[in-house]
């Protein structure tokens, strides 16, 4: 899956503050995710943020 930074993530599970929408902060083996409801930041592998994705915004286009 082609992530790249700057992205808006919206996941199918959301955050305990109630947001789905996350922004990449940095890509690799693990990406650095920020909430974007409460501003918190969480490292998460790969793996486990590619199979929770429901879309991606990548500049107001979703894929």
């Amino acid at each position: 899956m082609d992530i790249q930074l700057g992205d808006t993530l919206h996941m199918k599970k959301e955050h305990p503050c109630g947001s789905k929408d996350w922004l990449v902060l940095r890509v690799g083996m693990d990406f650095k995710l920020k909430c974007l409801g409460c501003g918190r930041e969480v490292m998460l592998p790969r793996a486990k943020v590619e199979k929770n994705i429901k879309t991606v915004e990548r500049g107001g286009a979703i894929f």
